[in-house]
């Protein structure tokens, strides 16, 4: 009942806090733009990787006009994989500048092409707004903006997933049984934390190859050093506690008192600091595939969508890199004000 009445304390602090409630509502949010990407997607195209070279590098809210004609052979998919993974359109998609119908067909004029064409068969016309235009391969930049939430927020998930089952592990029983253990241990991490952060991702990325996976792996990793080091903190002052020394006393065995007993007091910390790794593995992600080791193409990736457009910020198509850059910024500010006001919620002392 102590433990509950403590968390719905530190529940409603955080929701007084405003700025940190805000952050959380965006960040559910992102969850659920990310999590039904295809659905909400103007390109709901596997990756959203429809190309139109024709359309490279247009601007915001630019409108066309499509020319829909039926594919003979389509490619079956499952209903789960077309929500959530995308399916391959069922039509071939021609951007026009103006049409005219005739008997069982069509007379148009491609985009910016002076050279009409003539259709004869089953047709649609509809137009499409490009709200964030268009990058170089004239794929919708909107779609991919909405597909590589979920490779930031995936990878942020597994990363702080993994980290938090090493540290949490090692910091329990460096801290629980002290001695030759805790020695071995915190060198350990001592050499791991000595290693620069982005040289170890690249090298394991490097040692498991290039790919989405991998690039979860790499981030989790290299993040554990610093859970450790703070659970082993926090372990170190529990354990001297009566509850500790009282199930000493009764002869639980060691792993009983250290999950049963120690591990339920450490989560405060342990959920400010996954806040913290969560916003840190977006950055890291971003900067891998900016460096082109991240999550490879047509994986649409915020640092790889800056990556493709960043030598466009000179020219007055500055927006293809600045709109993922600003999707980065948002995203990991969040997280980090979430942090602070997750702290603040689970401080006794406020």
């Amino acid at each position: 009942m102590k433990a509950n009445s403590l968390n719905l304390l530190a529940w409603k602090k955080l929701r007084n806090d405003k700025l940190s409630f805000a952050s959380l509502v965006f960040i559910f949010l992102c969850v659920l733009l990310g999590f039904f990407a295809v659905i909400l997607s103007p390109d709901s195209s596997p990756m959203a990787n429809e190309m139109h070279i024709e359309l490279a590098t247009q601007k915001p809210f630019t409108k066309i006009i499509f020319l829909d004609i039926p594919k003979q052979d389509i490619k079956q998919v499952s209903f789960m994989e077309g929500i959530f993974i995308g399916k391959p359109s069922t039509v071939k998609r021609i951007p026009i500048d103006k049409y005219t119908a005739i008997a069982n067909g069509v007379t148009y004029f491609p985009y910016q092409s002076e050279f009409k064409q003539t259709f004869i068969g089953d047709y649609n016309v509809k137009s499409q707004t490009f709200y964030f235009g268009t990058d170089k391969y004239g794929r919708d930049l909107l779609s991919r903006i909405l597909y590589g939430i979920r490779i930031s927020l995936s990878v942020g998930f597994i990363a702080v997933f993994l980290s938090l089952f090493i540290g949490i592990t090692l910091g329990l029983i460096a801290g629980y049984f002290r001695g030759k253990t805790d020695d071995i241990i915190m060198w350990f991490v001592n050499v791991i934390w000595s290693i620069p952060t982005l040289l170890m991702v690249i090298a394991i990325t490097l040692a498991l190859g290039k790919g989405f996976w991998q690039v979860f792996v790499a981030v989790g990793l290299t993040m554990w050093v610093e859970v450790a080091r703070i659970i082993r903190g926090q372990v170190l002052s529990i354990r001297k506690l009566e509850y500790v020394n009282a199930g000493k006393a009764l002869a639980y065995k060691p792993f009983r008192i250290i999950f049963k007993h120690i591990l339920p007091n450490v989560i405060g910390p342990v959920i400010v600091i996954s806040a913290a790794n969560f916003a840190a593995a977006i950055l890291i992600e971003a900067g891998l595939s900016f460096l082109g080791i991240g999550a490879q193409p047509p994986i649409p990736s915020w640092g790889g969508m800056i990556k493709d457009h960043y030598s466009y910020i000179i020219m007055d198509k500055a927006y293809l890199a600045i709109i993922p850059g600003m999707a980065i910024m948002i995203l990991v500010l969040a997280f980090m004000l979430l942090g602070n006001g997750l702290r603040d919620a689970f401080d006794v002392k406020n």
